[in-house]
C-alpha cells in the first residue's frame, strides 16, 4: 500500500510547523519545571543510607519513581498534590514532649513545609499542595494515646494552620472517613476494608531480614524495628513499674498492630488521593514509591511529636524535653502562658 502524501500550501504547513515547535517547547518546560519541583522536595528527603549516588537531589531511580505524578498535574497547570501521612498527636511520654497539645515545635515544623510550599510557587505559580493525613486516631489505643488528646491535637494543629495562613496545607483524618462512627467503630471499618493479616506482616518483616530480601520486606523489617523503638521509649514513663526487658517484649508486640493499622491507613490514602506523590517520615530506600522527608529543614531524624524545639545560638533543633533540661535549657512561654519550647540563650549553657 503507498503511502498517501499531503501537499500542504506553504502558509498551512509554516502553520504547521510552527504548532510543533510550540507543542515541543511545551513538554521540554512542563519536564523542566517538573524536575525542578521534584529537587526541591528531594533535598530534604529522609534516606537510607546504602545508595550514595541516591544522597543528592538529583537521583534518576528516586526520581523516575515519583516523576510522572508531577509532570501529569504541570502539564495541565494544577497543583501538584503531595500527601504525608504524620503529626499523629503528642507521645504520651512527658519526658520526651511538654504535653498534648501544639507547640513551638509543630510550628517551626509547618512553617518549614509552608516555606517549601512558597519557593515552589515562585517559579511555578500553581504551587504544590501538602494534605497532612493525621494519623492519631489510626493506631492511638494501640500506643497508648488518650482519645480526647489525640482531638485536641487535631484541632489545634488545624487552628495553627490557619493561624499561619497556610493555604497550601490542610488536614485529613480518620474522622473525615467514618463521621458518624464511635472511635472504635472507625478503626473496625478501616481494618475490614484496608487491613491483612498478622502473619503476612509477620512475613514480611521476616524476610526482610535476609540478604535476598525484596524492597518492600526490607521497609517492613525496618519499619518494625524503628516502631518498636519509639513504642519502648514512650512506655518509659515516670509512672510504669515493668522491667525493661518487659517493656521491650510488649513493644514489639504492638508495634505489629501500629504497622498493620498504619499499612491499612496508607491504602485508604492512597485510594482517595490517586494522584498524589506520598511523602513519608521515615527513611526511604532508593526507588521507594514513598519519598521520605523531614519536617525541619536541619533536622534528620527528631520529629515534633516525639520531642520539643530547643532555641540556640545556631537556631532552633528538636530534641527530647530531657535532654534539654539535663543541658540546663530554660522553658519558654508563649503569650498565652502554654508552655512553648526551651532555650539555651542567655542561659550561661553552650550550644
Amino acid at each position: 500500500m503507498k503511502n498517501t502524501i499531503y501537499n500542504l500550501d506553504p502558509i498551512q504547513n509554516t502553520e504547521m510547523i510552527a504548532l510543533n515547535a510550540h507543542r515541543l517547547m511545551k513538554r521540554d518546560n512542563t519536564l523542566e519545571v517538573s524536575k525542578k519541583i521534584l529537587s526541591e522536595v528531594m533535598q530534604y528527603k529522609r534516606q537510607v543510607p546504602r545508595h550514595k549516588e541516591c544522597l543528592n537531589a538529583q537521583c534518576e531511580e528516586c526520581a523516575s519513581i515519583h516523576l510522572p505524578k508531577i509532570v501529569q498535574a504541570v502539564s495541565i497547570g494544577e497543583p501538584v498534590t503531595f500527601v504525608l501521612p504524620a503529626f499523629p498527636g503528642k507521645s504520651p511520654n512527658t519526658n520526651k514532649v511538654l504535653g498534648y497539645g501544639v507547640d513551638l515545635a509543630e510550628k517551626l515544623s509547618l512553617a518549614f513545609l509552608g516555606s517549601l510550599c512558597e519557593k515552589i510557587r515562585s517559579f511555578y505559580a500553581p504551587g504544590i499542595k501538602i494534605i497532612i493525613c493525621s494519623d492519631g486516631r489510626v493506631f492511638s489505643d494501640v500506643v497508648g494515646m488518650q482519645e480526647g488528646n489525640v482531638t485536641l491535637y487535631q484541632n489545634e494543629l488545624m487552628n495553627l494552620i490557619n493561624d499561619l495562613s497556610m493555604s497550601d496545607i490542610s488536614t485529613f483524618n480518620l474522622d473525615d472517613v467514618y463521621e458518624d462512627l464511635s472511635f472504635n467503630q472507625m478503626r473496625d471499618e478501616l481494618m475490614k476494608t484496608y487491613g491483612h493479616s498478622l502473619e503476612f506482616l509477620k512475613h514480611k518483616v521476616k524476610a526482610g531480614a535476609k540478604l535476598s530480601a525484596k524492597r518492600e520486606e526490607l521497609e517492613a523489617n525496618r519499619m518494625y524495628k524503628g516502631i518498636t523503638r519509639f513504642l519502648f521509649e514512650d512506655a518509659l514513663t515516670p509512672y510504669q513499674k515493668l522491667s525493661r526487658a518487659a517493656v521491650q517484649r510488649n513493644a514489639k508486640q504492638r508495634a505489629y498492630e501500629v504497622i498493620r493499622r498504619s499499612n491499612a491507613w496508607s491504602e485508604l490514602i492512597e485510594e482517595k488521593f490517586k494522584h498524589a506523590i506520598r511523602l513519608s517520615i521515615h527513611p526511604q530506600t532508593c526507588g521507594s514509591k514513598k519519598l521520605g522527608i523531614r519536617l525541619v529543614g536541619n533536622e534528620s531524624w527528631m520529629t515534633p511529636w516525639h520531642g520539643v524545639a530547643l532555641e540556640t545560638n545556631k537556631g532552633h533543633v528538636l530534641v527530647k524535653r530531657s535532654e534539654a533540661i539535663e543541658l540546663g535549657a530554660k522553658l519558654v512561654y508563649d503569650s498565652k502562658g502554654r508552655a512553648s519550647h526551651y532555650t539555651l540563650i542567655n542561659t550561661g549553657f553552650g550550644d
